[in-house]
């Protein structure tokens, strides 16, 4: 793999304004969109989703967009593989790969690679997790800080499936996770990887969720959550703010207004977790933006920068 190559990431918060601004940086790099997004993959779920609109993504083209029925689970995983795939073409074709979205994770998992061992043993499983009945999970969370201090301050002390994870694969190998974590390979050390996330003043941002909500509503949230709720969704898509909100509101259990102001209060706890997760990161370059400013504006400091 050649190292120049060049890949961009443009993260942020929901309703920060990535999709504009993805926009105007894949007419300036010559750029096709993957989307980093973890709803965004799923059928019939546009105006949920706040997906592109048809005329942007016939203006520029998109991938990883409306591929998957909503029926079906799709994990971290799978994104990995489809979005490894999609890359290597986008270069093989001498474009620039311009990943959007705000799943964090779908982001780490490509940038840093997998974390990928076969070391299993069901027997020492089993004991740990009889060791947990009888003593607790924090039991186990001490005994996994003196071996692994890096994991400990990783995993919560009440997870108990990672904590019994990290604690099996020391057993079997005499090696903390964490270190076996580092031998991971991913985009980082391979391409030229430039990370962006746009970030906005609490308040404003709180505004502009607000007013993405009404949007939604006005363009037929309504209708489109209550076809899919006609649907066994998976349990991946069931996650999507909204439809449990506005369940709530088809079977009675609260009014529409209660209904738009969950959905509100939820992308704000959202948004809150999203900036949580890439402040962890301090390969990411950020970009303070402006309520009123374009999107052209903000791609072009972007690219200053690049």
């Amino acid at each position: 793999m050649n190292p120049k190559h060049r890949i961009i990431f443009l993260v942020g918060p929901t309703a920060v304004g990535k999709t504009g601004v993805s926009m105007s940086l894949a007419y300036k790099f010559n750029a096709e969109i993957i989307s980093c997004d973890s709803m965004q993959v799923y059928k019939k779920m546009d105006i949920l989703t706040s997906k592109p609109s048809l005329l942007l993504l016939n203006r520029v083209k998109h991938h990883l967009i409306g591929v998957v029925a909503p029926q079906k689970e799709y994990n971290v995983a799978r994104f990995r593989i489809d979005a490894l795939k999609k890359i290597k073409d986008i270069i093989k074709c001498g474009k620039v790969p311009l990943l959007v979205g705000g799943t964090g994770l779908y982001m780490s998992i490509l940038v840093d690679g997998i974390f990928q061992t076969k070391a299993q043993n069901p027997a020492i499983r089993r004991r740990l997790y009889e060791e947990v009945e009888k003593l607790g999970s924090q039991y186990l969370f001490e005994k996994l800080h003196k071996i692994d201090p890096l994991s400990a301050k990783r995993i919560h002390p009440h997870d108990t499936k990672r904590i019994i994870r990290a604690l099996e694969v020391f057993q079997i190998t005499g090696k903390p996770i964490s270190q076996l974590q580092k031998q991971r390979s991913g985009l980082w050390d391979k391409y030229d990887v430039r990370i962006f996330c746009l970030n906005m003043e609490r308040d404003k941002l709180y505004g502009a969720i607000e007013k993405r909500v009404d949007k939604m509503f006005k363009k037929g949230l309504l209708k489109e959550v209550s076809r899919l709720l006609k649907l066994r969704l998976s349990k991946t898509a069931a996650c999507a703010i909204g439809i449990n909100e506005l369940k709530g509101y088809f079977e009675g259990q609260c009014g529409l207004e209660e209904a738009k102001r969950r959905m509100c209060q939820n992308t704000r706890n959202y948004a809150k977790r999203q900036l949580t997760w890439f402040r962890k990161d301090k390969r990411i370059q950020w970009i303070e933006v402006g309520d009123k400013e374009s999107a052209s504006a903000i791609a072009s400091k972007i690219a200053h920068k690049l």
